[in-house]
Order: C-alpha cells, then sequence, then structure tokens
C-alpha cells in the first residue's frame, strides 16, 4: 500500500480505500494486519532518548559562578584550608541539587503525552469486529467509531450517521465537528478537515466508519509530539543576566589581582602573601549567596503566586513572567466558558437577545413584543428535535435545553406529551434534523438546521400569530440576517414547524413553517476584560492564536477589548508562509496582528518564534494538545488547570488553578515585584561584595597584615550578606508595577547607571572600613590582628545598616519599603547575634582569626560603620528636596 498517503481528505473514498489495499466492507485480513506491523511498526510514538541522570546533574555545574566557586575551593584545598573548601563547595552542592530537581520535573512532559495511547479500538477484518489495542492497528484498517469512543488513529471517513467529534484539544475549535465523507479541497487546513478524523480526540455523537490513514509519528498527535520532544529549552532572561554578571565580577576580580599583584612584586612582598590576597580577593568576588538567596526569593514568589491560583513549576518562571511583553492566548477555555450558550433570537419582525441568569431567562434589551408565539414554537421545536439533556449531549442541544429550564419550561414533561414517532437524523447532505410527533392536537412536525437548506423546505412563515406564504423577498431577508449573525461570531441555526394531522412518516420534511433562529455563542470569560486592560496599560501586546473560524476570534477579539471595534485583521493558517518564506514584511505584519485563526500547532510554535526573534519575552497560554509546542517554546508557558490537557500542563512552566486570565496579570505584576526585589538584592550583594574587593585591594597595599582573610569573607558573604539580601528578596514591590511598560529583556539586571550607584556604594563602605583601620591602628595604636579584627566589624556592620540605602527614590527615611518590611529587622538581628557570637566562643574565634577586643576599638568600629548609610540618606534627602 501506499503510506503514509498524501492529503487524504482530498480523495475520494473509493481512492483511499484503493490507496490503502483494504476493503470498504471487510477491512484486511489478520495475516495481512501483521505483516502491515512489520513493515509500519506499533501505533505508538517514537521514544528519543531521554538525557541520563549523571548528565542532568553535570549540567547543574555549567555555569561562570560556578566555575569560579570550583577556582576558589581548589586553590583553598591546596594551601590545606579545609574548612573554606567545604563551605564553599556546600553552595555549590545546594544550588546544583535545587537545579537538578528542577529539571527532573521537566521529564514527565512526555510521559504525560504518551498516556493518551492507552486506548481501546474496533477493528474489522475479515468481516468480523473485534476489540484490540490501538498500539496493534496498522494503516489501511478499518475502524468502527461510536459515541464515547476516543479516535485511536487518523482516518480518513468511509460511513457518517450524525458523527461529531470533540477536536477542541487538537484544534481550539469549542464547537463539536460534524463529519462527512465527501472529498474537500487539496489546501484544507487541518480544523476544515471534516473528512478525517484524528488521533486523541473523541467521538460525542452519532457513528461511522475510518480507514486508518495515519499511525504513531504519523498522526497529527504524533506530528505535535516530535514538536514538543524537539523544541529546544530556551535559557531564560534571568539567567542570561546572572550569568554575565558573574563574568563581568570575573573580569574585575582579575583585574583587581592584577594590580595587587604587580603592586606587590614592585614592593618587594612575600610571594604567599601575594597569593594568599590573590585568594582572598577571588573570594571577595565571588557572590556566593547570589544563587541561594535568587532562589529562595523565586520559592517565595512561588508560594505567594500559589495563594492567587498559579501554581508555578520552574521557579525561574516567575521573574520571566514578570518582564512579559507578549502574551500568546488561545481564545476556547482561555479567554472564553469553553460552553455554548443562546445569544440572540432573529424573527421575522424582531430581533431579541438573550442570556440566561440565576437559572431564569433574562431579556437584555427588552421583552418580546411581536413575536411571543414564534418564541414559543421556537422552544418547543428546541426541546423535541433535541437528542441531549440538560447536561450531557451536543453542547448546541445542551444550551437549547437549558434555555426551555429558563424559561419555565419541562422538557421531559413535553417529550412525553410529544411522543417521538420517525425521525430524520442530522447529516452532512441535508445539513439539517427532523422529528415527528404525536401529540395532543394530532402530528407534529420540528425540524432544526442550516438557515439555506432548512428554507429550503419551508412554504409558509410565522409572524406572530400570522401564518403566510413565504415569498422570494422574505427568503432574501432571512439569508441576510442570518449572514450578519455569521459574521458576528455566533454559530446559527433555523427552526421549522408544522401542526397537521395528515402528516405521515415520508411527507413530514415538506411544507413547513419557517419560525425563527437562534445564535449560538461561546461566550467571553466575566473578568477578561478587565484583565486584558491591565495587560494592555502594562504595555503587553495580548495575542489570540486559535484554530477556530477567523470572523467567530475577531469576534471574542472586540468582546474582550482585544482589538478596537473596527479592527478587522486576522491572519489565517492558511495565508500564513512557512517559517523558511517569512519575510521581514510579514514577520511586521505578524507582529501587528493581534488575531490568528485557522492555525495549526507548528505554526503556533513559529509565530512564537517571531515575536521571540523580536526581542519579545514571549508567554503562551493554552490548554490543548494544541498548545503543548508552543508553550514549551514559549519563554514562559501557561496552562489551564481545570480544562488543561495533562499534556498541555505538564509542559508548561506555570499552571492556573481557576483558569482566569485575570490570573495572569495578577502573576505578571508580581514576577515584576519581585524582579525589583531580585534587582535591589542584587545591588546589595554586589556592592558588597565589590566593596570586599576594593577593601582587600587597598588593605593589601597598605597593611598587609591587616587585610582581611579568606574565611573571614566567606563568613560576611554566607551569612551576614544573604540574610539581608533575603529580606529584600522576601520584600513587598513597587504597587505601581502594572502601569509601566516592560522591562527591555536586553537590558541587564545592572545597568550603567547602577553599576555607577553600586560602585559610588563600595566606595563608602571601603572607606568607611580604611577609615577605621587607619583611626586604629595610628591614633589607638593597636596590633596588626586588632586591626583586622576592627575592619571585619566594621565591614560586618557597614553592609548591615547599608540594606536601609535600598529603598526607593523618593521614599522618606523613616517611613519606606524597607523599614517597613519586617524580615529586614529580623535579618539585622540575625546577623548581629551571629557575629556577636563568632567573637563570644573561642572555637568560632580561632577559626575565623579572631580576638577579644577593647570597648574603644569596638565603638569606633560600630560608629564609622554607620557612615556609607548617614552619607547616602543625606544625599536623598537634597535629591528630594
Amino acid at each position: 500500500m501506499k503510506y503514509p498517503l498524501d492529503h487524504p481528505f482530498s480523495l475520494t473514498v473509493a481512492e483511499v480505500v484503493g490507496l490503502a489495499k483494504t476493503d470498504g466492507r471487510q477491512g484486511i485480513s489478520e495475516h495481512e494486519a501483521a505483516n502491515r506491523s512489520k513493515i509500519y511498526g506499533p501505533n505508538t510514538f517514537p521514544t528519543q532518548a531521554q538525557k541520563s541522570i549523571w548528565l542532568i546533574v553535570l549540567a547543574q555545574f555549567r555555569s561562570p559562578i560556578v566555575y569560579l566557586l570550583l577556582f576558589g575551593a581548589g586553590v583553598s584545598l591546596y594551601f590545606k584550608d579545609v574548612l573554606e573548601t567545604v563551605a564553599i563547595l556546600a553552595v555549590i552542592v545546594i544550588n546544583a541539587l535545587i537545579g537538578f530537581l528542577m529539571e527532573m520535573q521537566a521529564r514527565r512532559s512526555m510521559s504525560a503525552l504518551k498516556k493518551m495511547d492507552v486506548i481501546l479500538a474496533k477493528v474489522i477484518r475479515n468481516r468480523e469486529t473485534r476489540t484490540i489495542p490501538s498500539e496493534a492497528l496498522v494503516p489501511g484498517d478499518l475502524v468502527s467509531l461510536e459515541a464515547g469512543d476516543i479516535i485511536p488513529a487518523d482516518g480518513r471517513l468511509i460511513t457518517v450517521n450524525r458523527l461529531q467529534c470533540d477536536e477542541s484539544s487538537l484544534t481550539g475549535e469549542s464547537l463539536p465537528t460534524d463529519k462527512m465523507t465527501e472529498t474537500l479541497p487539496a489546501d484544507t487546513v487541518i480544523g476544515d478537515q471534516r473528512n478525517m478524523v484524528f488521533k486523541g480526540t473523541s467521538v460525542i455523537n452519532g457513528n461511522g466508519e475510518m480507514v486508518i490513514t495515519g499511525i504513531g509519528a504519523y498522526t497529527q498527535l504524533g506530528t505535535i509530539t516530535s514538536l514538543v520532544e524537539n523544541s529546544a529549552d530556551t535559557i531564560t532572561p534571568l539567567d542570561k543576566k546572572l550569568n554575565k554578571l558573574s563574568r563581568k565580577l570575573i573580569w574585575i576580580t582579575l583585574a583587581m589581582t592584577a594590580i595587587f599583584a604587580i603592586t606587590g612584586f614592585i614592593q618587594g612582598k612575600a610571594l604567599l602573601t601575594i597569593i594568599e590576597t590573590s585568594i582572598a580577593l577571588a573570594v571577595a568576588a565571588i557572590p556566593e549567596g547570589l544563587p541561594v538567596v535568587a532562589t529562595v526569593a523565586l520559592s517565595y514568589g512561588m508560594l505567594l503566586m500559589a495563594r492567587r491560583n498559579a501554581i508555578v513549576k520552574k521557579l525561574s518562571a516567575v521573574e520571566t513572567l514578570g518582564s512579559t511583553g507578549v502574551i500568546l492566548t488561545d481564545k476556547t477555555g482561555t479567554l472564553t466558558e469553553n460552553k455554548i450558550y443562546t445569544d440572540t433570537f432573529v424573527f421575522p419582525e424582531e430581533t431579541v437577545k438573550v442570556h440566561i441568569e440565576n437559572n431564569r431567562l433574562k431579556f437584555p434589551g427588552g421583552a418580546i413584543k411581536v413575536s411571543q408565539e414564534n418564541f414559543d414554537n421556537l422552544l418547543l421545536t428546541g426541546i423535541l428535535c433535541n437528542d441531549a439533556n440538560e447536561t450531557s449531549g451536543d453542547p448546541v442541544e445542551v444550551a437549547l435545553m437549558q434555555l426551555a429550564l429558563a424559561a419555565g419550561l419541562d422538557p421531559a414533561a413535553l417529550s412525553a406529551t410529544y411522543v417521538r414517532i420517525a425521525e430524520v437524523p442530522f447529516n452532512s447532505e441535508i445539513m439539517m434534523m427532523a422529528t415527528l410527533h404525536q401529540g395532543p392536537y394530532g402530528y407534529f412536525a420540528a425540524a432544526k438546521g442550516s438557515v439555506e437548506h432548512l428554507l429550503e423546505k419551508c412554504s409558509r412563515v410565522q409572524i406572530g400569530r400570522q401564518i403566510e406564504i413565504l415569498d422570494a423577498e422574505t427568503r432574501e431577508a432571512i439569508l441576510l440576517k442570518s449572514n450578519k449573525m455569521a459574521a458576528s461570531g455566533l454559530r446559527v441555526l433555523a427552526f421549522a414547524c408544522r401542526q397537521d394531522d395528515l402528516l405521515d412518516a415520508h411527507s413530514y420534511l415538506n411544507d413547513l413553517v419557517y419560525i425563527g433562529m437562534a445564535g449560538f455563542l461561546d461566550p467571553p470569560r466575566i473578568d477578561i476584560k478587565g484583565a486584558i486592560f491591565t495587560c494592555r496599560q502594562a504595555g503587553i501586546k495580548v495575542v489570540m492564536i486559535t484554530g477556530d473560524h477567523p470572523q467567530t476570534a475577531l469576534n471574542i477579539a472586540r468582546k474582550v477589548g482585544l482589538i478596537d471595534e473596527d479592527d478587522q485583521a486576522v491572519i489565517t493558517g492558511k495565508e500564513l508562509p512557512k517559517a523558511e518564506l517569512i519575510t521581514k514584511e510579514w514577520q511586521q505584519r505578524i507582529l501587528d496582528t493581534a488575531v490568528f485563526a485557522r492555525i495549526s500547532p507548528k505554526q503556533k510554535l513559529e509565530i512564537a518564534e517571531v515575536f521571540q526573534q523580536a526581542g519579545s519575552i514571549v508567554a503562551m497560554t493554552g490548554d490543548g494538545v494544541n498548545d503543548a509546542p508552543a508553550l514549551k517554546k514559549a519563554d514562559v508557558g501557561i496552562a489551564m488547570g481545570v480544562r488543561g490537557t495533562e499534556v498541555a500542563k505538564e509542559t508548561a512552566s506555570i499552571i492556573l488553578k481557576d483558569d482566569s486570565f485575570i490570573s495572569i496579570a495578577q502573576a505578571v505584576a508580581h514576577g515584576r515585584e519581585i524582579f525589583q526585589n531580585i534587582q535591589k538584592f542584587v545591588v546589595y550583594l554586589v556592592s558588597c561584595n565589590l566593596s570586599e574587593i576594593f577593601i582587600v585591594t587597598i588593605l593589601g597595599v597598605i597593611s598587609p597584615t591587616a587585610t582581611l582573610l579568606p574565611l573571614q569573607i566567606l563568613f560576611l558573604n554566607m551569612v551576614t550578606d544573604i540574610f539581608p539580601a533575603l529580606a529584600l528578596g522576601l520584600g513587598t514591590g513597587d504597587r505601581t508595577v502594572m502601569l509601566r511598560p516592560p522591562r527591555d529583556p536586553k537590558k541587564n539586571i545592572i545597568t550603567n547607571k547602577k553599576w555607577l550607584v553600586i560602585s559610588l556604594y563600595a566606595a563608602a563602605i571601603t572607606s568607611s572600613v580604611i577609615i577605621a583601620v587607619v583611626y586604629c591602628k595610628e591614633v589607638l595604636h593597636a596590633d596588626d590582628r586588632s586591626c583586622n579584627n576592627v575592619a571585619f566589624i566594621t565591614l560586618t556592620f557597614a553592609q548591615l545598616f547599608h540594606v536601609f540605602n535600598m529603598s526607593s527614590d523618593g521614599s522618606g527615611f523613616w517611613n519606606n519599603e524597607i523599614t517597613r518590611n519586617k524580615w529586614v529587622w529580623a535579618a539585622i538581628l540575625i546577623c548581629s547575634g551571629l557575629t556577636l557570637m563568632v567573637f563570644a566562643v573561642p572555637g568560632l574565634r580561632l577559626v575565623l582569626g579572631l580576638s577579644v577586643l577593647s570597648f574603644k576599638l569596638w565603638a569606633t568600629a560600630l560608629t564609622v560603620s554607620l557612615l556609607p548609610l548617614v552619607v547616602f540618606q543625606v544625599y536623598k534627602i537634597v535629591q528630594n528636596k
């Protein structure tokens, strides 16, 4: 046989059966099935070799900051400083463990996708129908389908009987797809391939038979699997910025070490002194606490976001979401409720808007005036010509039942009163459904279907209490109204009936009385408009990407405030060029468009890439199988927790527990707050580390014996630096974060302006330490060890008080986000206590090279340590005035 078949939807049933070398009635033989299984393999997805555990572990050590830490540990070990070596290695292990656990989480993505394979199929072989595991199906197999079945493979339909499939997880279309067997054009997109069924979707109504045209990797679901497998994991913006910062600190360290080494050689210092001071410089340059503080701050952000209905699976996604400039969102279930409601009735002389509130029918535009009889007959027809109930069945028929209940009718009682005696099931040829009933006043025929097809069966029209001839002019007016309803994004059904004692099962579809039309809508979520307005106010572009009809997409986009009322710009999957053919003009058109319709999974991925290439941080929301590749490719993947498929939830980095778009806006705001906190503690840590570099270099020149020891610096970096930095990371952010545009993703965490501020901070802290050491040495005549201890104390408390310099510009000294942060005060108390403890405990004193100091030395160190805080607070006061 020919496999895979090219565009089977464009072939006739006979051509598909012939090319598949099968029989449309009895299927293939068991012997032929066994041969094809050997040739084409099982109906499963190919398994990609997973990265070994050891490779994942090793990957955690591939960053500049880890290399620098490992170098420092190695040098410390060479000089037999075991304690310092162990301390540095402990930092490396803690961060590696966190990264390892995060990456192991991602491995569950593909296993969730493959769970969809555990289904059974009813296959016809040698005229016998038997149930087999779906993985045993082969190309050319004849498969029987009925309501409730999960489609086991891609196939071309050869027979259908009212067959409807739910393909929302694959195409984004909220309404079920009515299936047919007719041939379609070769350029038909997946959402319109009504003569095909696809693996992983489900049958919700009717029955039919298909010839399998694709198994495993050659199905639409298999294509998505390969896209998810092959989508490269992107390095998050935060990781890139931290790595860049680490590299800059390395260069600063090398420069300062070179300056010190050259000066030392010129002054004739001992080689051992130069090496030991260089080690101190290396330790001083490494912000050992930075990875730990960043991780804890993001973890705390995860907890807060979980309280706001957003479960964060990947730590870095918290900050990345805060810098998002584009949100690519699905329509069905994300912007809309994924439920069908009756929105509008159009009668010959009146249009009526309706909605259900608290299980009661409301008329927002006013009550029915002249068409009450039309409305009553339409409700009766909708109840009788219906195979659903108020909770299950075809979504449109369910909506009709719910409407009848809200209007105070009893569908069960009416169905018992009007006994169904004949039925014409819906099919794609006649495009309607009709039923015949024995009622209290004789026979009653009820019909609903497409407006054009149903009008062909109507000869009269109901206008209020009158029944009049349906002339050509009235027909044209009805069709015009129908087209306007469809253009506004409504799904339109026409209704007709006939009450007559002479009706029979052969003639009841003729000479019907046209009643009116109903427009059905998957409405926008109640809270969505405000959330989108908040995002747009924050400079975030929200883009809808759906597999639904263009007019439906535009209608929803207007209702949720995504586009203006007169905006008609929409790009369909059929007109979107392949990735390699996208020109600069097309790139600009994509960037300027907010609505994309009839888009395939691969095209979603390509659209996300266009926005990323333009420099935007992209967040992708979705709930279906079709969203998985783009969820992985996006900088932040956001899955719907209630309606979302397991595939989407496992692939995404954030899951919304309430499926509400407003939770995304809240999460973005929180992400921005977290970045502010990250920026504050990075400025704090780097200014502290830079001051240590300056201090070691300067003291190494003017007073080598008083310079800070490597273990003292490590204590400062791991204890007295970390707790204030953590407190900054746990603080509350600026309340105006969503009134400003997103940060430029190309900008570093520390801008050039921030580097200038950091240098000034470091210079002030360095000056305070140098002043304290010189004063103690020259005025108080302290020995070298005491001068070293004074430098240690002064630096410790100068850095602790320095945390108050992190308040935002324009804020007061006594009342700002730092002084209101309870964690800051706790951090100062803890660090002060730990510092006093290392001086009080003899063993710790010995390890850190400390000694008992006089009151004068303590008073000098503590007084001078206030200098950086006083200088910058006075500067802020002057600047504010």
